[in-house]
C-alpha cells in the first residue's frame, strides 16, 4: 500500500494522483484541499485558522516533541504503507525542509521508501543498488547522509563513481548527469540522498 503525505511547505504545482492513503498536515490543507481527496488530517493546526475536512481524529498540542510531519509519517507506517510520497516538503522554512529530509531517513530505518516530491526535484534516501531508470539527461546529485558513504560501482553517469568514498560533509557527488535511461550506483557502505532535478 502507498501513502501520500501533504505538508505545509511550498505548495506542489503538479498533479497528485489519488493512489493510496492520503494524510495532510496542518496548514498543508490550504493548498492541498482542492488538489486531492484527503483521508485524514493530522497535526496541532496552529497554522490553520479553520477546521479542515475530514475533521481531525485528534488535535495535538502545539508544544510537543514531534513535528506534525513526524506524527503523520509514523501513523502512515503503522497503517502498513510500504512507500510514501511527500508533497509540500520544500520551500518556506529551511529548518522544516532539513527536518523533512530526516523524515526520509526515519522512513528508511523502518524499511519504507519515502520520496520528497518538490516542484523542481525529487529526493529520496537509498543504499545498496540504486537504480536511476528513465533519468537520461537529468542532473543527479548523490550526497552522503548521516555519515560517510562508499560507492563501489556506477553506470550510465557522466562522472563515474568507481570505488568513490563520499565523506559526510563533502559535496563531491553534486551535479552528475545521467547519460542513459539505465543509470545507477551501488552503495557499498552508508546511505545517500539521491536528488533528481526535474529540469536538465
Amino acid at each position: 500500500m502507498k501513502g501520500i503525505l501533504l505538508l505545509n511547505g511550498e505548495p506542489y504545482a503538479g498533479t497528485i494522483a489519488k493512489d493510496g492513503l492520503v494524510f495532510c498536515c496542518d496548514g498543508g490543507y490550504d493548498w492541498a484541499k482542492d488538489k486531492i481527496a484527503i483521508d485524514e488530517n493530522v497535526g496541532d493546526f496552529d497554522s490553520l485558522s479553520y477546521e479542515p475536512r475530514p475533521k481531525p481524529l485528534e488535535i495535538y498540542p502545539s508544544e510537543k516533541n514531534f513535528t506534525d510531519g513526524e506524527i503523520a509519517l509514523f501513523k502512515l507506517i503503522e497503517r502498513g504503507v510500504e512507500e510514501i510520497e511527500i508533497y509540500g516538503g520544500g520551500g518556506k522554512r529551511e529548518d522544516h525542509f532539513l527536518g523533512n529530509l530526516h523524515l526520509l531517513y526515519a522512513a528508511f530505518l523502518k524499511g519504507v521508501k519515502a520520496t520528497l516530491v518538490n516542484n523542481d526535484c525529487t529526493i529520496t534516501i537509498a543504499t545498496g543498488r540504486v537504480s536511476l531508470m528513465g533519468k537520461k539527461g537529468k542532473t543527479i546529485s548523490l550526497l552522503p547522509f548521516g555519515g560517510d558513504a562508499l560507492v563501489s560501482h556506477s553506470w550510465g553517469l557522466k562522472y563515474p563513481l568507481e570505488g568513490l568514498p563520499l565523506p559526510y560533509g563533502a559535496c563531491r557527488g553534486i551535479s552528475n548527469v545521467a547519460l542513459s535511461d539505465d543509470a545507477g550506483v551501488s552503495v557499498e557502505r552508508g546511505v545517500l540522498l539521491v536528488i533528481v532535478n526535474k529540469g536538465e
